[in-house]
């Protein structure tokens, strides 16, 4: 039994996520507050196993709240958010803080088929109550140092591109994406040589503000993906909220990115196993596929087209996901070439290219 409190100064959205997950036999929920005050009284006296925490609230808001809870009595935290873009930002800066994810305040705009969101909210709130905390994600955001000389092989700057096995490099996350991210975009060196392609389950309004943080954090350039940009080395983009981004080639030999805005049959938006695909067919034996932290299994089907093409996949591992969901599909379909903590990642990357 998941046991859950309900942070909200709406009574309207506390009633709405109390019967959506109450709906559910393996889910209690243990208690309601009404701003960030009472919620650490009520995280006290009732111990949940996971907290849902709007952001703006009277007398105590959300952030302030979650700040609190982290250095006192460390748990899951989901947090409930605006759409907009501040909303992002401050979003961001919940995840910074040891959130373990969000949903939107208007779960109509969650990026997903919305017969699923009860579905996936309620999977989504069990995983996370079972796992519990992750302690070696609760550090601060990584923020960018010199790559360690053992992170880099010692052929990394003197391989020219036509010698190089992979092409580009191809990740897919979701739950917990954010700060699973910013354990690897940031510590990959100024000079990477070969281009990077990221889909994130997020909103629309979120992947913009996430582009630019990472961007901030890197040494490489981070940016949100526009329709028709060229893929070029060193440069990180990421899938807009809006859409499904796949790579494909014009006039033969330029590789650009395109964004396609139908839901198609993908109940995740952006979709990566539509990404993964298309880097498995037009990077075929030279790609480089990342699975992360995630619920369900999207990038399942990429990955298997990616290895039949001959390319190489790294999954992260049970203990440093936040959710093992989609890392453990690709390790049971038996195509992980490595099995990696999040902290590894980046060093086998570099070393991989």
């Amino acid at each position: 039994m998941v046991k859950i409190l309900i942070v909200d100064d709406s009574a309207f959205m506390r009633n709405a996520l109390s019967a959506m997950l109450s709906s559910d036999p393996e889910i209690k929920i243990i208690g309601t507050a009404r701003d960030g005050i009472e919620a650490i009284e009520k995280i006290a006296s009732l111990k949940p196993d996971v907290v849902t925490m709007d952001v703006e609230m009277p007398r105590m808001d959300g952030i302030a709240a979650l700040k609190h809870i982290m250095a006192t009595n460390p748990l899951p935290v989901i947090m409930v958010s605006s759409i907009t873009t501040e909303g992002a930002k401050v979003t961001l800066d919940a995840l910074d803080l040891g959130a373990v994810d969000f949903i939107p305040k208007n779960l109509s705009e969650l990026s997903v088929n919305i017969v699923k969101i009860k579905e996936i909210l309620i999977e989504k709130i069990k995983h996370i109550g079972r796992k519990g905390i992750v302690k070696r994600l609760s550090r601060p955001a990584y923020r960018p140092a010199a790559p360690k000389p053992a992170e880099i092989s010692r052929d990394f700057a003197a391989r020219h591109i036509g010698e190089r096995r992979i092409g580009i490099v191809s990740v897919g996350t979701s739950t917990g994406g954010p700060k699973a991210l910013q354990e690897i975009i940031p510590r990959l060196p100024k000079d990477f040589p070969v281009p990077i392609v990221v889909a994130q389950h997020m909103p629309p309004n979120f992947t913009g503000p996430f582009a630019e943080r990472l961007n901030q954090l890197s040494q490489i350039e981070v940016r949100e993906a526009v329709e028709g940009e060229s893929l070029k080395p060193g440069v990180a983009l990421i899938a807009p909220g809006r859409g499904h981004m796949r790579v494909m080639r014009v006039r033969g030999i330029e590789t650009i990115v395109s964004i396609s805005e139908n839901k198609e049959e993908f109940i995740y938006r952006p979709s990566v196993d539509a990404l993964m695909s298309s880097v498995a067919e037009y990077f075929p034996g030279r790609a480089l596929g990342i699975i992360l932290t995630g619920m369900g299994n999207d990038g399942l089907r990429g990955l298997i087209n990616l290895k039949k093409t001959g390319g190489r996949v790294f999954a992260q591992d049970e203990e440093t996901c936040v959710v093992y969901g989609m890392p453990k599909a690709v390790v049971d379909a038996g195509i992980a070439d490595k099995v990696l903590p999040i902290e590894e990642i980046a060093g086998e990357i570099i070393n991989s290219v």
